[in-house]
């Protein structure tokens, strides 16, 4: 499984909390890459929610981490 910002980003809009089998639906239908369906079903799935991105892709960043001030402008 091989996630990357543009891959992470078709799911951003998902349905948080969802399952696995709901997020491969919601991929699918939104038409996400391959890759994206082939990484939701790589994941070992125990029955678990998943609550966002984080859970699925630990490494996921937030905004916290770019340091952008936007005071600065």
């Amino acid at each position: 499984m091989y996630w990357t910002l543009e891959l992470a980003s078709y799911l951003e809009d998902a349905p948080w909390p969802a399952a696995k089998d709901e997020l491969i639906d919601f991929a699918i239908r939104t038409g996400a890459p391959l890759e994206v369906v082939e990484n939701l079903q790589a994941i070992e799935d125990e029955g678990e929610i998943y609550e966002s991105i984080e859970d699925i892709w630990p490494d996921y960043p937030t905004k916290e981490d770019f340091f952008f001030n936007e005071d600065e402008y």
